[in-house]
């Protein structure tokens, strides 16, 4: 083999490009911005993406109302749990109020 030939210039180039493709490759499937020929990122966009944000914004949403009701009930369980000097008429109201 000689190195001096186009044939070794040509496997150079082969492997710069294969390797570059290669980390571009990698770089999307893992989410990472993708880089152009340039050095600038590009970032993928979803079509879906604004409808993925509303639907979890959302979802978020009721979770957090759905925490705050059930500290509340914690709370009131707690209340109950460690009053000493409660009534049956309150404990009754109390778990009625819960239901």
């Amino acid at each position: 083999m000689s190195w001096g030939g186009p044939t070794f210039v040509i496997a150079i180039i082969a492997l710069s490009i294969g390797g570059w493709m290669f980390t571009t490759w990698i770089r999307a499937k893992h989410g990472y911005p993708i880089e152009n020929e340039w050095g600038g990122t590009v970032h993928r966009t979803d079509a879906d993406a604004d409808r993925k944000i509303a639907l979890l914004t959302d979802d978020n949403a009721k979770l957090a109302d759905k925490i705050g009701r059930l500290e509340d009930r914690i709370s009131v369980l707690e209340r109950i749990a460690t009053d000493t000097n409660g009534q049956a008429a309150q404990l009754a109201d109390q778990i009625d109020r819960l239901r």
